[in-house]
């Protein structure tokens, strides 16, 4: 398989390392002067090339414009998008591509799929999530103020950055119904994005379920605690654990491990933990309703 990566930032790096690993032909698409064997700086020469997959991983704000020109280029493949999916909702037109993905690769994760086999057959009743991590320790060697990260325009905030969360909520619960939110920039970052949130919403497997995104923890955590009918269910993502009400259960995971799986699985056209592109756009209608929330001082339905 021939596999061209659009963009080539840390993520972009990553795709690039782990597809060549899985044993593709790897080009990157990029206007920076980078050490890698293939390198393009137009589309056109890229996709003259011939890619099969094409992974787009440059920023946020650059996702809508690059679907719309691999599309008016005739691209016919399969296409991965990094999370989110786009910096604000918007519409797409037809692609024509033969499959299109998001990379919310977290689905991937052993504690998740684990937990979401547990709760297949349990009637849920509350759902608390939190993560949050510092962003100056996000990239050690870069400024945290001249990241994306740190620009709104760019795609920049917590509320897409830790998008995940949203998407694995809407994964094991159902997909959201209703919800109400607090946000923004509160703390001293020097940024011009969000740093935190709070979101409660009711989704329509769990009626009761908060989920809370920052910019902010020193220690970073990522956890999400279930009460069902019968049982208390606490997912660790961060060291790999899941304590069923008094039984403990680990795992191993790297952190390569999720994003090799998620293109495991797109190779060989296994589609069951993967996030479709109906399902990635709806986590921007996520995004929308929270910050429509915020302005507008009530719940949001869908």
């Amino acid at each position: 398989m021939k596999a061209l990566v659009i963009g080539y930032g840390s993520i972009g790096n990553r795709h690039a390392r782990l597809l060549t690993s899985l044993g593709c032909e790897v080009a990157v698409l990029s206007s920076r002067n980078i050490d890698i064997p293939v390198r393009f700086r137009t589309l056109t020469e890229a996709l003259s090339w011939q890619p099969g997959y094409v992974v787009v991983a440059n920023r946020t704000s650059e996702h809508y414009r690059t679907l719309v020109a691999l599309a008016e280029h005739g691209f016919s493949g399969t296409v991965l998008v990094e999370k989110p999916l786009f910096h604000h909702e918007a519409t797409l037109p037809s692609l024509g591509f033969e499959r299109v993905y998001v990379g919310y690769n977290l689905r991937f994760h052993p504690v998740l799929q684990r937990l979401q086999s547990v709760m297949k057959n349990e009637k849920l009743i509350s759902a608390e999530c939190y993560v949050g991590g510092y962003l100056p320790d996000w990239r050690p060697d870069t400024d945290y103020r001249d990241c994306y990260s740190a620009d709104i325009k760019l795609g920049g905030g917590v509320l897409r950055d830790l998008s995940h969360e949203l998407d694995y909520l809407n994964w094991l619960l159902g997909g959201w119904e209703r919800l109400i939110a607090a946000g923004g920039h509160y703390s001293s970052l020097e940024i011009e994005s969000d740093d935190a949130w709070v979101i409660m919403m009711s989704t329509r497997k769990c009626p009761l379920v908060s989920v809370q995104l920052n910019y902010l923890d020193r220690a970073a955590r990522r956890r999400i605690l279930i009460n069902t009918d019968n049982h208390t269910i606490e997912a660790d993502l961060k060291n790999g654990s899941i304590m069923f009400d008094d039984q403990l259960e680990e795992f191993m995971s790297v952190r390569d491990y999720t994003y090799t799986e998620q293109h495991r699985a797109i190779l060989d056209n296994r589609s069951e933990f993967l996030c479709t592109i109906e399902e990635g756009i709806d986590v921007m209608r996520m995004i929308h309703a929270a910050e429509q929330s915020v302005k507008k001082k009530k719940w949001i339905s869908r």
